[in-house]
């Protein structure tokens, strides 16, 4: 079956809401009870989503050659190597124990990106955040706003309760995805599958602009060492950092490859733009490699990538270039919101953050 032509991008792909600034304003609020409570209990600031890191890594980002025109736009025009580093969390504003089952999050920085940058992104990199899931929580950031404040409230709130509940919460989840149902909702709320992120294919979920045109990424495992982890569920009896620990010790042996993709808007219709809970199919819209991720056995859990990854810089779809802008409402309001939390987070900790 022939696929229909990329759709080109055009401003008028978004669609602009009038109480936009008035939703920012409250992800704010819900961000500021967030981490003010957080620094109170931990006397140290924390992101106000994806508080919790489990991994820091650095490796290679290799642009791959011969890409067809409609792919090779932006950072990806030009064949080559870039530097990257990883960070692998969870969502969360706050730390919590491995026995509650949370999706992941996977944010990548790649380095020495020239080219005409987004407004107000400093240095030259381009940054990718992603979940372990092909769909984003809330249709629009309106809703969004409204479930992180509920969430808000429940920030260092009975943690055992929440282990109970998770566990729950898996077995029904896991029973809906027997038969092809299973919940991105439950999984936010602690029903996601407990498995082992180094097997774990992540996505952006919300759309952008990749230069003439319009896409959504996704970085997959490649090599047979993360492919053989892809399921494997891990083991938090009594064990708080669970997740830390098995990365670091897996990272400690293996080499790790992965394919980045992009997924080209073919139907608006069918691929909406300011609906990311809308799952883009692959048979309509494929996924097609466009770079290789390569990161070489490490620690994982370093004090110097501590230092310069998890406390000294930010991760935003907005540092980048402005031939992949963001799109869409939930992403427009990541704009400020991030920025917003990471300025929290320097002037809490006295600690400058900075493009590397």
């Amino acid at each position: 079956m022939s696929l229909p032509p990329p759709v080109p991008y055009a401003p008028d792909v978004e669609t602009f809401r009038d109480d936009e600034q008035d939703t920012v304003k409250k992800l704010n609020e819900a961000f500021d009870e967030i981490l003010t409570t957080t620094q109170q209990d931990y006397g140290h600031a924390v992101r106000a989503v994806h508080a919790k890191p489990h991994a820091i890594l650095k490796g290679t980002f290799s642009v791959l050659s011969d890409l067809p025109p409609e792919l090779a736009q932006g950072l990806f025009a030009t064949p080559g190597e870039h530097g990257a580093y990883v960070r692998i969390s969870t969502n969360p504003g706050d730390v919590l124990d491995d026995a509650i089952a949370l999706p992941r999050g996977l944010a990548l920085k790649v380095t020495d990106v020239e080219g005409a940058r987004l407004p107000d992104a400093s240095g030259t990199t381009q940054d990718f955040v992603m979940i372990n899931g092909p769909v984003f929580l809330a249709p629009n950031a309106k809703k969004f706003a409204g479930n992180l404040a509920l969430l808000a409230k429940t920030t260092d709130k009975a943690e055992g309760l929440k282990v109970g509940l998770s566990k729950v919460l898996q077995v029904v989840n896991g029973a809906l995805g027997a038969v092809g149902l299973d919940s991105p909702k439950l999984g936010s709320l602690g029903g996601a599958p407990q498995v082992d992120p180094l097997g774990e294919t992540y996505f952006s979920a919300t759309a952008f602009r990749h230069g003439n045109h319009i896409a959504k990424y996704r970085l997959r495992p490649l090599s047979d060492a993360l492919t053989a982890l892809t399921g494997e569920k891990v083991d938090t009896k009594g064990r708080p950092n669970a997740i830390r620990e098995d990365v670091r010790k897996e990272m400690a042996s293996i080499d790790g490859e992965w394919a980045f993709e992009a997924q080209l808007c073919r139907d608006l219709e069918k691929q909406p733009v300011e609906d990311p809970t809308v799952e883009w199919k692959e048979d309509e819209a494929p996924f097609v490699q466009i770079a290789t991720l390569r990161i070489p056995r490490q620690d994982s859990w370093s004090d110097d990538a501590l230092q310069k990854v998890n406390e000294e810089m930010r991760f935003s779809v907005w540092t980048g270039l402005a031939a992949h802008q963001p799109l869409g409402d939930v992403n427009r309001a990541r704009r400020e919101t991030y920025r917003h939390s990471a300025d929290f987070r320097a002037a809490a900790n006295r600690c400058p953050i900075h493009e590397p």
